[in-house]
């Protein structure tokens, strides 16, 4: 199993794709986009299939999210699903995705064995979409929304990041949307992982300031905080039921005591924290004829290494080297 120092038990593994994407959000990279990893650096499909199955068939790994950059950019995502569905045990299987060509991919995703997709809205105005993303593509996400909706990919959730003086106003419309549309909202503090660094606490829209502004219109009741588990959103009937919202306080309501993550990027590097400033590499070894124990030894050491929480209110807190993009959510 992969256990760390404090007793945390890794279980779900967030195996990012790609580093590419086909939208420019202004809190992940800047307008004119990023050097991508060159091909070669990326781990082949094989690759990745064979690394998941180390950890579903030998460490205890009961959950995968396949992330990006933006995963549906990836040719051969319905054949990797495909794979991964073929597991025993099976894991649970999910993506975190733009929307972006969901809306031809939806189907053969969930007939490959997908369970369910989370999906990022950060607003529903044209305008605004295109300045925060600096792409015009607010109507292919909300196809690729219904898409999986009508693809039976449920509970659709949809991520929205709130930026100050951005479209922090539209917290109350989204949620009427998914209420309206039955998806689950989850609302993600802004945290520093932005390619430019410019990540400041005092812009963030804090999970204090979401629930105000939500509770203003609806009543929200915790449900249930006692199953809460190691599942990164606070959930809130609204209303009474059965229609819940999420707010994922990374930042001011952190959940590291709880934390059962770990992440492999697109280039075969282990991740124990998504705030992490070290790595640790399996591609080399893969490549170097590794067996298959050998990988799963160094899997379990780079885990047993994570630290008790990401530290982002010491002062000697460092915003890692790679940005979202990168790393895989």
């Amino acid at each position: 199993m992969l256990v760390d120092s404090f007793g945390r038990v890794a279980t779900d593994l967030r195996v990012s794709l790609t580093d590419k994407c086909n939208l420019r959000c202004a809190y992940c990279m800047p307008p004119e986009g990023l050097d991508w990893l060159p091909k070669p650096e990326l781990l082949t499909a094989d690759e990745i299939c064979r690394l998941v199955a180390i950890g579903v068939e030998r460490l205890g790994i009961t959950e995968i999210r396949y992330t990006g950059g933006e995963p549906l950019l990836r040719r051969e995502i319905v054949d990797i699903v495909a794979r991964t569905a073929a597991l025993r045990p099976r894991p649970q299987i999910s993506i975190t995705s733009n929307g972006i060509g969901l809306a031809r991919l939806a189907e053969p995703l969930a007939q490959a064995g997908l369970d369910r997709v989370n999906i990022s809205l950060d607003t529903l105005d044209r305008e605004a979409f295109i300045r925060l993303a600096h792409r015009d593509r607010l109507a292919d996400v909300l196809s690729g929304l219904a898409a999986a909706e009508a693809a039976g990919l449920r509970p659709v959730k949809v991520n929205a990041v709130l930026m100050r003086d951005v479209n922090d106003h539209e917290a109350v419309r989204l949620l009427r949307f998914c209420l309206e549309q039955g998806y689950e909202l989850r609302f993600i503090e802004q945290m520093p992982l932005d390619a430019q660094h410019g990540w400041r606490r005092e812009n963030m829209v804090t999970a204090d300031e979401i629930l105000a502004i939500l509770g203003a219109e609806f009543s929200l009741t915790p449900d249930d905080p006692g199953e809460r588990g190691s599942a990164p959103a606070e959930v809130f009937l609204v209303d009474g039921g059965p229609a819940r919202v999420g707010v994922i306080g990374s930042v001011t309501r952190p959940f590291c005591g709880a934390c059962d993550r770990v992440r492999l990027t697109a280039d075969g590097q282990i991740r124990n924290c998504l705030f992490a400033t070290e790595e640790s590499d399996l591609r080399g070894a893969l490549r170097s004829g590794a067996s298959d124990d050998e990988l799963a030894e160094r899997w379990v050491a780079a885990v047993r290494g994570k630290r008790a929480g990401h530290g982002i209110d010491d002062p000697s807190f460092l915003q890692p080297a790679r940005p979202m993009s990168a790393i895989g959510g």
